[in-house]
């Protein structure tokens, strides 16, 4: 299987050479398609894992995923796992055209950003590797709102109390400071939690404060413990990434191969059925119909294989001719109904082939 003409690569030695040629023209057709999903108001960014641990100048490992070997997928989607947009890491990371020069990880987020509305209300979620000042900043100035952890070798001219000193205070205290950054109002919270976060925002502070359960190891007990309304929004937002790579991973396709780009092929295609499956879900719910009506992960791969396999083909079976006495003889000895035929899915039943009713003397 081929997706690109392979006698117009360029050769191993050019440096402006497409590590991803034989899979571009499918993975820019994904990205079209991708992008022009509606977005929604909470949108996140992070890293994810194609499993992988064959011979490939691609492959990175990243030890906190589950599957620490593979090729890193940079994915914009929102809460709920739906993809609007996504970049394959290929090595060294360049600054997005016309746009400033952030670093490497805030370079990332701002090509995946670039699709969403400006000043349509649109609130960014992102980790500690993505997220910096000026990142925050720049994305503000668009219009986008954004929160996120971030390292304090980031936040140069902003000091916060010491991770020793906040964590002799009690798990749940914390350090908010507020500042005002190019016209732009940033909040920077230090939590104590099991380790000490940080966290920076542009639209929200710690109020209004919650409270969370978190297990004690001492007393080997639950305690509710005091919670800023900045980390409640961050842990109830960010999550979108993770939930996408357990929709995938519940039945990924396990095909091998030694080429790169089928194992790319194969993530790519588990993830078009899961974007299928979270639009399908989303229009249900926008219609008010109960969820026990709508279709699990499974089922919906399960009637896309079918539509697939049987669209414009006909699977009727085929009347053998016989003689008139043996038709008789048939008859007679049966006289009870045949085989009911399963009624097709709905994205074959109305394509005109093979699906028509037949008469019967039959009741």
């Amino acid at each position: 299987m081929h997706f690109n003409d392979s006698s117009n690569m360029s050769a191993p030695t050019d440096e402006k050479r497409d590590k991803l040629f034989n899979i571009r023209l499918l993975v820019d057709k994904l990205l079209h398609k991708f992008q022009a999903i509606p977005q929604q108001q909470m949108l996140c960014i992070d890293e994810q894992i194609v499993p992988f641990k064959g011979r490939s100048g691609l492959k990175q490992y990243s030890p906190i995923k589950p599957n620490k070997w593979g090729y890193k997928i940079f994915v914009l989607c929102d809460s709920n796992g739906l993809v609007n947009n996504f970049e394959i890491h290929t090595g060294k990371i360049e600054p997005a055209s016309i746009k400033p020069d952030l670093g490497a990880s805030s370079n990332v987020v701002l090509r995946l950003a670039s699709i969403v509305q400006v000043n349509m209300s649109h609130l960014l979620f992102f980790d500690n590797w993505f997220s910096s000042l000026r990142l925050v900043i720049e994305l503000h100035k668009k219009g986008i709102h954004t929160l996120g952890t971030v390292r304090q070798n980031r936040l140069k001219g902003w000091r916060l109390i010491d991770d020793k000193r906040l964590k002799t205070l009690g798990r749940g205290t914390y350090e908010e400071k507020c500042a005002t950054v190019e016209g732009v109002e940033v909040v920077v919270l230090k939590w104590s939690d099991t380790k000490c976060v940080t966290y920076i925002s542009t639209y929200a502070d710690r109020d209004p404060p919650g409270i969370v359960e978190r297990r004690d190891k001492k007393d080997k007990q639950f305690i509710e413990v005091s919670c800023p309304n900045v980390v409640l929004e961050y842990n109830k937002f960010m999550g979108g990434v993770d939930l996408l790579d357990g929709f995938v991973a519940y039945y990924r396709t396990k095909l091998r191969s030694k080429k790169y780009y089928m194992r790319f092929f194969f993530h790519l295609l588990d993830m078009v059925t899961v974007n299928g499956w979270l639009q399908y879900r989303r229009d249900g719910n926008s219609l008010e119909i109960p969820s026990k009506k709508l279709m699990d992960g499974l089922g919906f791969r399960s009637e896309v294989a079918e539509g697939l396999i049987k669209c414009k083909k006909d699977f009727t079976r085929k009347r053998v001719c016989k003689s008139s006495s043996g038709i008789e003889k048939n008859l007679i000895a049966k006289k009870r109904k045949g085989r009911v035929t399963p009624t097709p899915t709905k994205d074959i039943r109305m394509d005109s082939v093979g699906h028509w009713p037949l008469p019967s003397d039959r009741q």
